[in-house]
């Protein structure tokens, strides 16, 4: 398995990483670590790569894979019996439990206070980043925002996130300064690249968090190592957690 880790600094019992696509037994076009369980993959395959990541990186124990459906919905682990698994944050200030969420272009964001007693996982489509998914897991936390880091993890890149005026339209109707994050597409008229990776700083910094490192990769460019939902349609997700040892 190779893995993409965080480049912060954070407490030693805290553990970060984004798994790649590599590694796993998913035939294609889930190709071969595919977590995702809604994706069309067979249910074994999924089960069996759930096991391989859970075992080669001692997890602490089997993560809660939640059903994500682009929302600003947040848990918080451990889950009491029955909890509706609709949701696309989680966060947690107890030991051993995994924070987990899946991506395939979208953007995944984990969160660690300064202390390491606080984490968290988000899942950031755009309609989710437009919406609040990050500033609804920030909300969670009882430390103060400036206290918070945040790690971007691998997302569709600026040179590949292609929108219409109307995605704009719904970013800057919550902020104006989203606009500074979309540049005219030179070959499509009416198109324009967005970088997520950018908006996502700015709602942060509006938050009071600047301590925030990643955005360095794009899942569209990079088939070898990256799953994507807008280069493939039909393809495998991939899984970014964090969680703190005891």
């Amino acid at each position: 398995m190779k893995i993409i880790q965080p480049n912060w600094a954070v407490p030693r019992h805290i553990h970060a990483f984004t798994s790649t696509r590599a590694g796993g037994v998913s035939q294609v076009p889930f190709d071969s670590l595919n977590l995702g369980d809604h994706v069309g993959d067979n249910l074994g395959d999924v089960v069996a790569n759930r096991k391989i990541l859970a075992e080669t990186y001692r997890l602490p124990q089997q993560p809660v894979y939640l059903t994500q459906t682009h929302s600003t919905k947040v848990l918080r682990l451990p889950l009491e019996n029955g909890t509706d698994l609709n949701a696309d944050a989680v966060y947690t200030n107890q030991p051993n439990e995994v924070c987990l969420v899946m991506t395939a272009d979208c953007l995944p964001a984990i969160f660690c206070s300064r202390d390491g007693k606080e984490i968290a996982a988000a899942h950031a489509g755009w309609r989710g980043l437009c919406d609040g998914v990050l500033e609804a897991t920030v909300a969670e936390f009882a430390c103060n925002p400036s206290e918070i880091q945040v790690w971007l993890g691998p997302a569709i890149g600026p040179t590949a996130f292609q929108v219409g005026e109307e995605v704009i339209e719904q970013f800057t109707a919550i902020d104006p300064q989203a606009r500074e994050a979309f540049v005219a597409d030179p070959i499509t008229s009416g198109k324009f690249f967005g970088n997520l990776y950018q908006i996502a700083r700015q709602r942060l910094n509006k938050l009071g968090i600047t301590k925030i490192s990643g955005g360095d990769y794009c899942t569209y460019c990079d088939a070898e190592n990256f799953f994507s939902y807008r280069r493939d349609k039909q393809t495998g997700r991939m899984a970014t957690l964090i969680w703190r040892s005891a």
